[in-house]
């Protein structure tokens, strides 16, 4: 496991949010009904004007194929994003709690060296937190 997997741990996150959200806005747009009314009479006489009122979806049937479509990839993207978290997950679970702290403040909460230091306590410094996890990537 190297740096690099905690960077896509982040990536991961936040793509599986942004993933979350274009989905619900596909589906939005599925539900999406518009209203709207016409002005008609029969063919035959007397000509009577009347008001119809309409309403259907705001897109075609290529538009729900297209949708379709792009909600899978969506889906892939999102299960891919899934699995990169769990793996980094699983991986944390495996090194000693006080890496744990030092990896989740630094990387997952994105403070910085001196923040996790003053996070850790027990008198750290800021470049003992960051040599202590560079030591222990380098193993």
């Amino acid at each position: 496991m190297d740096k690099r997997i905690l960077q896509d741990y982040i990536d991961a996150c936040e793509l599986l949010k942004e993933t979350e959200k274009e989905i619900n806005r596909l589906n939005q747009k599925k539900k999406t009904i518009i209203q709207d009314s016409v002005k008609g009479s029969s063919h035959e006489y007397p000509y009577i004007e009347q008001h119809f009122k309409v309403q259907g979806t705001a897109f075609t049937v290529r538009d729900d194929s297209r949708m379709r479509r792009e909600e899978e990839l969506l889906e892939q993207r999102k299960a891919n994003a899934e699995k990169v978290k769990l793996q980094v997950e699983m991986w944390m679970l495996t090194i000693p709690f006080r890496m744990q702290r030092i990896i989740r403040y630094r990387f997952f909460e994105g403070s910085t060296w001196e923040q996790v230091a003053n996070k850790l306590g027990r008198k750290a410094s800021g470049e003992s937190a960051r040599k202590e996890f560079e030591n222990f990537m380098r193993e």
